[in-house]
């Protein structure tokens, strides 16, 4: 049976639901295509946060209502109805503001040991594509696109994007997509390896929550290692990254979930998993 916990989140403009051990966080802002506020963001990170250390969570899914997923940062804001107090703050200030709020959103999303999944109804653009890409997997809708959008308001970019995009599709075009800012369609996004898969508009939810939800199923402390040996892959030798593999490995084999899945495939039933 189906349970459902609503999640109070301090603003409207952000909600969450725990369903099947899925957190699904919803940006909800779809009049301004879920573009980031000074109350949306605030409560994003708190969400990451509490999702991501909730024993009853196994997934995280994040997705934007109405037809996008994040524009990204408010655009407005940045003109002539700046926060003032913002505007006062030094230089030094200024940076170090910025790399926390960084640090408890992107940050934190690519630190939780859980599975993380973006759902795409539509543009996820600046910020907005860093926070997809932050996540392990994406999955958009035909109708969707991405764009890194910086160099259209003369910015560099924020949010560790260029190290995700670098990784996700290479230097050479992550190069591309941050000077041109051009839009990138889900059938390319595809192609190229920015989402995993594109599906129609209408099945994009429930396939997502779909994935998730079988993830959130699976085996966790495997699902955790698995998660630091892909981290390593990328920062380590190969001698040092299979090592740790090989130590996560036995260290695995001693788990009551190990176990079962053994003597669930012997007895050809569905393993059920408790975490231990």
């Amino acid at each position: 049976m189906t349970t459902e916990t609503s999640i109070d989140t301090g603003t409207n403009e952000l909600l969450c639901v725990i369903r099947d051990r899925v957190a699904v966080i919803t940006l909800n802002r779809p009049e301004a295509r879920n573009s980031l506020s000074d109350a949306l963001t605030p409560a994003l990170r708190t969400m990451i946060r509490a999702c991501g250390e909730n024993p009853g969570v196994g997934a995280l899914l994040l997705t934007g209502a109405g037809e996008a997923f994040c524009a990204g940062g408010n655009v407005k804001g940045m003109g002539a109805h700046r926060d003032k107090a913002k505007l006062d703050m030094s230089f030094d200030d200024k940076v170090a503001d910025l790399q926390e709020r960084q640090r408890l959103l992107t940050g934190a999303l690519v630190s939780i040991r859980k599975p993380t999944i973006a759902a795409l109804p539509g543009p996820a653009v600046g910020a907005g594509l860093a926070i997809a890409m932050a996540c392990d997997i994406r999955i958009a809708a035909q109708s969707a696109f991405v764009a890194t959008g910086y160099a259209r308001i003369a910015l560099s970019g924020d949010y560790g994007i260029a190290w995700l995009l670098t990784r996700l599709v290479g230097t050479a075009r992550a190069r591309e997509l941050m000077f041109t800012g051009d839009r990138v369609d889900a059938a390319r996004a595809e192609t190229i390896g920015l989402v995993n898969r594109v599906v129609p508009d209408d099945k994009l939810q429930a396939e997502a929550f779909a994935l998730a939800k079988s993830l959130a199923e699976g085996p966790r402390l495997a699902l955790r290692y698995m998660k630091d040996n892909l981290d390593e892959a990328l920062l380590f030798d190969f001698e040092t990254a299979r090592d740790h593999e090989a130590e996560r490995l036995i260290r695995l084999t001693t788990t009551a979930d190990h176990k079962e899945a053994v003597q669930a495939f012997i007895e050809k039933r569905k393993a059920v998993f408790t975490g231990k």
